[in-house]
């Protein structure tokens, strides 16, 4: 199977209102797939429509060969979901929100320990969640989704108010994921992120996605001033072409040992953005 997700042209309307305008989108087995926008863009619905929650009003969906308007219950077994509300049992401890978990998708109860052990929540198994940190639901729902090791996993904000520490370790989870084969469709409105963790990322404005790309590809598509930024030991800033003919300068900078730092000037993802559609990611 050549992709594990395909979008064709796909509209979504919500009464008068077209959510989504047309989208197209591939994603290939093991890679990880981040599509950017801000709040209301049109994120959650897209992978409502992948996983079967919504049906597309016009165009065709597709996730392991199946239209997700009629998904068979081998395909569901095949993924794992950490949606933006969680959908963790308050009063259960983290050992039983993943039996209950492991019950339904017939996984062997061993595979929960070892999960927790994955996400550092062994000492918390017995931990009621009300108990538990906002990074600690986090880790949870993300093992609750690798458990039964799926081909497609669905992120939706995976790190959307933790602490740094919990997401260093939520994007550890991720590359391990991505390193057993899974394919990872991330969505998120952090650039540093989606440029951190993705392979390739789609740009989604007020539901069209208006760039495609892996992260670098798209920042210097972007790179209108191409130039070299250079700043001095004593305080001053350079700006150079990035080209063959600012080199005899730059050497010569470089070797009267005057260079504090030195950069190209291509744009951040956040930048991008905000070129074409005058927006801000919020």
């Amino acid at each position: 199977m050549e992709y594990v997700i395909e979008m064709q042209d796909v509209v979504r309307n919500f009464d008068r209102k077209e959510v989504l305008k047309g989208v197209n989108l591939k994603v290939s087995p093991g890679e990880i797939f981040g599509l950017l926008g801000p709040s209301g863009a049109g994120k959650t619905t897209i992978i409502k429509i992948l996983t079967g929650q919504l049906r597309c009003t016009k165009g065709a969906s597709m996730i392991l060969g199946q239209d997700t308007g009629a998904l068979e219950p081998f395909v569901y077994r095949k993924m794992g979901m950490m949606m933006d509300n969680l959908g963790l049992y308050e009063r259960l401890s983290c050992y039983d929100n993943l039996k209950l978990f492991a019950k339904i998708y017939q996984v062997p109860r061993g595979r929960i320990s070892e999960v927790l052990r994955q996400v550092d929540l062994a000492d918390a198994a017995r931990e009621p969640v009300s108990k538990l940190s906002k990074g600690m639901r986090g880790r949870l729902a993300l093992a609750r989704a690798v458990m039964n090791e799926p081909e497609i996993l669905f992120l939706d904000e995976p790190s959307s108010g933790l602490d740094p520490q919990a997401v260093s370790m939520i994007h550890q989870l991720i590359k391990k994921e991505q390193e057993r084969g899974a394919a990872i469709f991330l969505t998120t409105h952090n650039m540093e992120e989606a440029s951190k963790l993705c392979d390739h990322i789609a740009l989604l404005n007020e539901g069209k996605i208006v760039e495609y790309g892996s992260p670098k590809e798209i920042c210097l598509r972007y790179n209108h001033q191409n130039k070299l930024q250079i700043r001095l030991l004593d305080g001053r800033n350079v700006a150079l072409p990035n080209g063959s003919m600012a080199a005899d300068e730059v050497k010569d900078y470089l070797e009267k040992e005057m260079v504090e730092t030195i950069h190209s000037t291509e744009p951040s993802l956040e930048t991008v953005f905000m070129e074409l559609t005058g927006r801000r990611f919020e």
